[in-house]
């Protein structure tokens, strides 16, 4: 087996251009002992050596392989579409490089590829087989799911993956995405598995990855992982006798429901305060009612009655028309609206009007420093937040750091800049006290905090900040990408030009689609308008 992994490593090196050297130093092995192997005076290092060779090949072909997107991206190339390639027909190269993982886990229509039986499977191996360490013990990957007819399908199949590996499983059944990053740490597994396509209709699915710290995987490990999934994927299997077990958790929303109770104030209590509550029959259609009943809320139930096929049906952060208007309907005094996985949160108040995540975070934000509690000195959010969110922080003494649209990359910038707070305006709320990702019930129980310390009406304190005006619209392209055009550079510059000091200017390509997003904001809506309009006219022409 060692001689024809060695022979299969010298092959890729051949084929990468990148030296056995370097790869040598990379997994700390003298380099001399290996070119008498290579020249033929001695034989095939030993197993465990070629194994440490193999995964610094893999590191370092990650390394160039994370360099040469990064060019592309900055370059704007497009790769030639391929109608049969049912992967991704109009990737940029910067996604095409990655195979299986996007932008947040492997995601796409069920039973279509990569959204198949056959790709968890393999997940399962490759990702189980890479979390194992060579310590004799038993190790451990759990998983959580929403209510998606697939994930009978999905669940299963990582299931075997991750047993044939030798690797044990514990399942939660449905469980929202924090939930299961918070019990991957608490139960000190080695990976963690959230089964769901977030906001995303019931057709679609995902499979998003946590490792043992409850922090999403990074590109360079997904893109590991991708490189085992491709390759000898038996190869590691586990003997007849080292297979893994499988049980369920049955307490495991009862244990995230005294997390999410932990972060909401002890000496406060939510007695009194008429909530309606949508879940969007998705993962927190049990959870989020438990807990904000148990705090002493009144509450009104949406989308808690999950068929397998109705999660975000006109229901959810997505569609929040319904919560608002039940909000209206029972005189209630907040509503409070999650996706499907519940990473994600969307309030109104009183009186219907809608509350985005710029305003929640601010209402956080302000709270928090009220009380000496908010970390590096401000918060995180991305290129699309309001303006006005920006002109709050500074007016109080405050930054905003802004990342590109993701709240992974939301996260980097919290982790290393050691802020406590960050999110987007569509409603991912991070808060790094109490979790490692999104939390849209964390989130909501912190405004109620603020809610019921205050003794305002919601309608108040949701307005923490006027929105500057902000425009959005979406170009359509095909073949090479419209940016790379000198018109359409000077359309932009000329925008940046008109909204210098008075707002901004975003102009971005589509992470999945042949779209540019053209975005601009700026205290004269009229002049906003005409800059998004001047700068698609200029793309579309």
């Amino acid at each position: 087996m060692s001689e024809n992994k060695w022979e299969k490593l010298q092959a890729a090196l051949g084929a990468t251009g990148i030296s056995i050297k370097d790869v040598a130093e990379a997994a700390g092995i003298a380099p001399s002992s290996l070119f008498r192997a290579l020249s033929g005076q001695t034989k095939a290092p030993r197993a465990d050596t070629v194994d440490k060779l193999e995964a610094a090949f893999v590191a370092l072909t990650t390394a160039r392989m994370a360099s040469f997107r990064e060019t592309l991206a900055l370059y704007g190339f497009n790769p030639i579409k391929n109608p049969n390639d049912l992967m991704a027909s109009h990737m940029t190269a910067l996604n095409r490089t990655r195979k299986y993982f996007g932008t947040d886990g492997i995601r796409g229509r069920v039973n279509s590829f990569p959204m198949t039986a056959e790709v968890a499977y393999r997940v399962g191996m490759a990702a189980g087989k890479m979390f194992m360490s060579s310590d004799n013990r038993r190790h451990l990957a759990v998983i959580g799911k929403d209510t998606r007819l697939s994930g009978y399908m999905i669940e299963p199949a990582l299931v075997a993956g991750f047993t044939s590996v030798g690797m044990d499983v514990r399942l939660f059944g449905p469980l929202p995405t924090p939930g299961v990053a918070m019990m991957t740490r608490s139960m000190r597994a080695d990976l963690g598995v959230m089964i769901s396509a977030s906001h995303n209709p019931y057709f679609d699915n995902g499979i998003k990855l946590f490792g043992p710290d409850g922090y999403k995987l990074s590109d360079e490990v997904e893109l590991a992982i991708e490189a085992r999934m491709d390759g000898n994927i038996l190869d590691g299997i586990a003997d007849p006798q080292k297979l893994g077990r499988v049980q369920r958790v049955d307490d495991a929303q009862y244990r995230y429901v005294e997390i999410a109770k932990a972060t909401f104030p002890k000496s406060l209590l939510l007695k009194g305060l008429r909530i309606v509550v949508d879940c969007a029959n998705g993962a927190a259609y049990k959870v989020a009612p438990t807990t904000l009943y148990e705090l002493g809320a009144e509450i009104f139930c949406l989308g808690v009655s999950p068929d397998g096929m109705n999660i975000n049906e006109k229901c959810g952060s997505t569609q929040p028309q319904a919560m608002a208007e039940k909000v209206k309907e029972l005189r209630a005094d907040i509503g409070i609206a999650l996706d499907g996985d519940a990473d994600r949160l969307v309030i109104c108040d009183e009186k219907g009007t809608i509350v985005d995540g710029d305003q929640i975070m601010a209402i956080i934000a302000t709270s928090l420093a009220a009380k000496g509690q908010l970390k590096g000195g401000g918060l995180v959010a991305t290129v699309m937040s309001n303006l006005g969110l920006e002109r709050l922080m500074t007016s109080k003494g405050l930054t905003l750091e802004r990342t590109k649209v993701g709240d992974r990359y939301v996260m980097e910038k919290m982790r290393e800049g050691g802020f406590n707070l960050g999110g987007e305006q569509s409603g991912h709320v991070i808060m790094l006290d109490h979790a490692t990702t999104g939390d849209g019930l964390i989130a909501a129980l912190q405004v109620l905090a603020v809610l019921v310390e205050s003794g305002r009406p919601m309608s108040e304190l949701a307005r923490q900040f006027e929105p500057v005006p902000q425009l959005l619209k979406n170009v359509r392209f095909t073949g090479d990408s419209p940016l790379n055009r000198e018109d359409v550079k000077q359309a932009i510059a000329d925008g940046e030009a008109t909204l210098k000091g008075t707002g901004r200017v975003l102009v971005r390509p589509s992470g999945t689609e042949p779209l540019i997003r053209v975005m601009a904001e700026g205290d004269d809506a009229t002049q906003v308008r005409a800059v998004v309009d001047q700068i698609i006219g200029a793309i579309a022409g």
